[in-house]
């Protein structure tokens, strides 16, 4: 395919129907995220207190320019008998648009059912039209409605607007309707530029169902889904295009989602495919390049003085020693092997109930954490405001869309990113140990409304890369998962989430998180935390029967996994073995993993009925 062009689109848009809220919220959260303009959607328009003329002169105040006014239906393929009426409603948008200040229409493929299928009669009744808006130096941009009644590939809107053959008549081309039905756009390539007026830019997942359904409630924005976003981006541009990115997307939760927040995800969104869509043309991006990650450097737990004390004896029980105490702030470093848990009482948990504590921050040990601090930057996330004591590290955080702090730094104890250095010894030895080497991986159950965000989140502005998805049926209901690590897999985060709000009656477990702790050797760990008497989570005996029935593992290895309450699951490349902690004050508890054999996955089968016991377990102390 040919390369971008040099002069890739620098302008960006997004639709207002993107975006929840009045239309005045809508423009001025488009404003804050940076967006330089706007296409305005005519339900917006139709809901608003404000006339046309008012919310032209408001967009310019925020600096914004109107693109587009959309949608115009039902045009083309009209019976002659009402093309009158169209004609009269097209008149009547332009007046509006003319007061709007916008230039251009979307016109898209009819949908009435009573819509003729006759090539010749659409380009006419388009020329027609397209003869109006020229009067008022206006355009037309057509686009084919991926469940257009007779028009429903760009193919064929191209062939329409050939037959036109009306300089005011040019193509929308809308990923979502193109990619829905096909992975083959290359020819796109060949268009002249000058008759791509419009290009809208929707990602979804890859899913079997009514297509116009699949619109209305799934799409996402670039590199949140399944289509090949910077694939079909460069070919547009290729063509010689040279209007703005447009972003084109609703679904069930951007229509209620703060549209502050939403915008800022689109607008990282749009940056991060703008880079992907140079390097994939072998141009240099624009972003400063993720920097290589090493490994988990620390996770940091919120705890308050009820569930501070419990997780101390946890980590004690688990052979963790206490390090370290914080020059400045009320942090204690917990150390067994390269697993580093922070306790941090000066941070509030979010969950208000007593005894509660939560995940509040995430060390990632950078090759060059100024310039991953450059990077977030450059896609809106930026630092945040931090105290920071004399002698110590001058340490970079940027918050992720479920308010967890990430912080790059180096697990060194000197040196501007030194984190190491800001403990103070506390002379505690190491009492004894229990096996475990590092932390294998964090997982963070993610707010309802956020977790497309996220996953775009620790894409883009951390460098990982996706790993592993899933779904599953668990107790309360379906459970989304996205795992994401780095290339050298030393860095891996597992993001879940309730397909649907849990109802009032579920557990009140609201977004559990968990730490998986490494060990080479389960069952040396298991032994002492036997010996020990550390409570782990039973897990039912009708587990392991069909474990045995669907796997006919080895006796032994069924024994010693029934008896210590340990779980096991295996995929192409090996096999795991995990152990759990109950759940410890509201919403935490504590994984213990062993990967034999190279395995990769994380174990999501086994979740369901991990969870049930959890579930079990939490009644059992009520």
């Amino acid at each position: 395919m040919p390369a971008a062009p040099a002069d890739f689109p620098r302008s960006r848009s997004i639709a207002t129907v993107c975006l929840s809220g009045t239309l005045d919220d809508r423009l001025a959260a488009a404003a804050a995220a940076g967006f330089d303009g706007v296409e305005i959607f005519e339900n917006d328009l139709i809901a608003s207190p404000s006339s046309a003329a008012d919310i032209g002169a408001r967009a310019r105040d925020l600096g914004l320019a109107i693109e587009l006014y959309q949608p115009f239906r039902d045009a083309e393929g009209t019976p002659h008998h009402r093309f009158q009426s169209v004609m009269r409603r097209m008149r009547a948008k332009l007046d509006t648009m003319a007061n709007l200040g916008v230039d251009m229409v979307l016109i898209c493929s009819s949908v009435a059912p009573d819509a003729v299928n006759d090539d010749g009669l659409a380009a006419e009744q388009l020329r027609l039209l397209a003869d109006m808006a020229s009067e008022r130096g206006m355009r037309i941009a057509y686009e084919a409605l991926a469940w257009g009644r007779h028009v429903s590939t760009w193919q064929h809107s191209w062939d329409i607007v050939q037959r036109a053959d009306h300089p005011a008549l040019g193509l929308c081309l809308d990923s979502f309707h193109v990619l829905s039905r096909t992975d083959h756009y290359d020819d796109i390539a060949a268009l002249p530029g000058e008759r791509v007026f419009f290009l809208q830019l929707a990602d979804a997942p890859r899913l079997a169902m009514d297509v116009l359904q699949w619109s209305r409630h799934y799409r996402l924005f670039p590199l949140q889904g399944g289509f090949d976003l910077a694939g079909f981006t460069r070919a547009v541009c290729a063509t010689g295009y040279c209007g703005p990115l447009s972003l084109e997307v609703f679904n069930d939760v951007f229509r209620q989602a703060d549209p502050r927040r939403t915008a800022v995800d689109g607008m990282r969104s749009l940056i991060a495919l703008e880079d992907t869509v140079r390097e994939s043309a072998g141009q240099p991006g624009a972003l400063a390049p993720a920097p290589a990650l090493s490994g988990i450097a620390f996770t940091e737990l919120a705890v308050d003085g009820e569930s501070g004390p419990q997780l101390q004896q946890w980590l004690d029980r688990f052979g963790f020693t206490h390090t370290g105490q914080h020059r400045s702030k009320p942090v204690q470093l917990w150390e067994q092997g390269r697993a580093r848990i922070l306790l941090n009482s000066g941070v509030v948990p979010a969950s208000p109930e007593q005894g509660s504590a939560a995940i509040s921050a995430l060390g990632l040990e950078s090759q060059n954490p100024a310039v991953s601090a450059q990077r977030a930057a450059q896609l809106h996330a930026p630092a945040l405001p931090r105290m920071r004591g004399r002698a110590e590290a001058d340490l970079t955080a940027v918050a992720a869309p479920d308010g967890t702090q990430v912080f790059f730094c180096r697990s060194e104890p000197a040196g501007p990113y030194g984190w190491l250095g800001d403990f103070l010894p506390t002379s505690n030895e190491a009492q004894h140990a229990t096996g475990i080497t590092a932390i294998d991986h964090v997982s963070l159950a993610q707010p309802y409304d956020r977790f497309d965000e996220a996953g775009l989140f620790y894409r883009s502005v951390v460098g990982l890369q996706d790993d592993e998805a899933a779904e599953y049926a668990a107790p309360f209901g379906l459970v989304r998962m996205l795992a994401v690590r780095n290339v050298s897999r030393q860095v891996r985060l597992a993001l879940s989430v309730p397909l649907l709000r849990r109802g009032d009656w579920a557990p009140g477990i609201a977004h559990p998180q968990h730490i998986t702790l490494a060990t080479g050797d389960i069952a040396h760990t298991a032994d002492v935390l036997a010996r020990a008497h550390v409570p782990l989570l039973p897990i039912p005996a009708n587990y392991y029967d069909d474990l045995d029935a669907r796997l006919g593992l080895d006796p032994e290895l069924l024994s010693f996994l029934s008896t210590a309450g340990a779980m096991y699951a295996e995929d192409a490349y090996g096999r795991y073995i995990q152990l759990f902690t109950p759940v410890i004050g509201s919403r935490i508890f504590f994984e213990i993993s062993q990967r034999i054999s190279g395995y990769r996955g994380y174990g999501a089968d086994n979740d369901p009925v991990r969870m049930a016991a959890h579930r079990a377990q939490r009644l059992a102390f009520t």
